[in-house]
């Protein structure tokens, strides 16, 4: 009988799964999730479902669940090629809590997803504690996870981050375009930066100058890598508080809330308006931040299409009352929330509709009204 080699066994770690790494990962990250629970978070850390006790819903005559999820796009890329892996979460975060917040929705719980080819514990504790940091900010618990090692489809040092929220807000006090009225003042909340969209467009004109990620930018004051990961800004708190001021009395003063995320400043303010309606916005009434006009220039990006993939400094926007839009920029900024008067809403004519790229409708598939773009923006 012919002898044969004894093949070397296949195991899971053979196969590229480091399962003890996970355990190690999940015991860095611990500290930084649990310091998001409050006594609403049931069952501990580490469960195979997390739980969030729904009785404080039961103030509520009509609570209606929202919920949101995203991921941060190609913007991770950067985060590897600089290996600074703290800060992506927090655009995560972002992306989220200040999508359903826009209704007027609390956020209660989060939820996290994390693909990697090979897991290194300290890098996903880093990502996990960033999202754990934007989820403090945003004051709501992140109660569950899930860390895949997927070999053969990912790079060693590569990942891919997905995030879900759930919040609540009073049936009969939602907010959106139904709420809008001919005359109401449209407010501008200034970004942290490019937040989570457009990197794609970003990374081509790099690219095409071949910059490195480590290049000082005098502009920015420091490396271009370190300015395209400054982190999403997170709005959620400023609006939730902003609707208390200026909705107690009932009476809705504030009517809604645009998050300036993909499609740019005016294909997402289209879809908080109802139909008929447009909003007239100045762009003279602010400048743009230097990372914009810097990537811009370099490549030599037009204008709309410029506007229709980056938030170009303004990362949300409210849309009040003409009573009330004087409270409301005092309010915020005096609340460290940078805010001006960037246009108004009009009824929607023909002559707006005809005025070629400077005039934007939402999204195909979504009713709203339009956004007309006039003058230039200040130097």
């Amino acid at each position: 009988m012919t002898e044969q080699n004894t093949p070397e066994p296949i195991t899971y770690a053979t196969a590229g799964v480091d399962v003890a790494a996970g355990d190690d990962a999940v015991e860095l990250m611990k500290s930084a999730v649990t310091a998001t629970h409050s006594s609403r978070v049931l069952g501990g850390f580490g469960g195979f479902a997390g739980m969030w006790d729904a009785t404080a819903l039961t103030s509520y005559r009509q609570p209606v669940l929202t919920t949101s999820t995203d991921g941060v796009g190609t913007k991770v890329a950067i985060a590897q090629a600089m290996d600074i892996h703290d800060t992506i979460g927090q655009d995560l975060v972002g992306m989220v809590v200040d999508d359903i917040v826009v209704v007027g929705a609390k956020p209660l719980f989060m939820t996290d997803y994390i693909a990697t080819g090979k897991v290194v514990p300290e890098r996903i504790a880093n990502i996990v504690r960033g999202i754990a940091h934007g989820c403090k900010l945003a004051d709501t618990a992140l109660i569950g996870g899930e860390t895949a090692e997927h070999p053969g489809l990912l790079a060693a040092d590569e990942y891919d981050v997905a995030g879900a929220v759930t919040g609540v807000v009073e049936g009969g006090e939602i907010l959106g375009p139904e709420r809008v009225r001919e005359g109401d003042v449209v407010i501008a909340m200034a970004s942290s930066g490019v937040h989570s969209n457009g990197y794609s467009l970003l990374r081509s004109i790099v690219a095409a100058k071949g910059w490195s990620w480590d290049q000082h930018i005098d502009e920015f004051g420091r490396s271009l890598g370190e300015e395209l990961l400054e982190p999403t800004r997170i709005y959620a708190k400023t609006c939730l508080d902003l609707i208390k001021q200026l909705n107690a009395d009932g009476q809705f003063a504030l009517r809604g809330f645009s998050h300036i995320t993909g499609g740019g400043l005016a294909a997402n303010l289209a879809r908080v308006l109802p139909q008929g309606t447009m909003a007239t916005i100045d762009r003279s009434t602010w400048s743009l931040p230097a990372v914009f006009s810097v990537m811009a220039q370099a490549g030599q990006v037009p204008l709309a299409d410029l506007e229709r993939t980056l938030n170009l400094g303004v990362g949300m926007v409210a849309v009040v009352s003409p009573k009330s839009a004087e409270s409301a920029l005092t309010w915020l900024n005096n609340n460290g929330m940078t805010s001006w008067q960037m246009g108004v809403v009009d009824k929607l004519t023909d002559d707006a509709s005809a005025a070629g790229d400077d005039f934007i409708q939402g999204a195909k598939g979504v009713d709203g009204g339009g956004v007309l773009l006039h003058g230039s923006y200040a130097q």
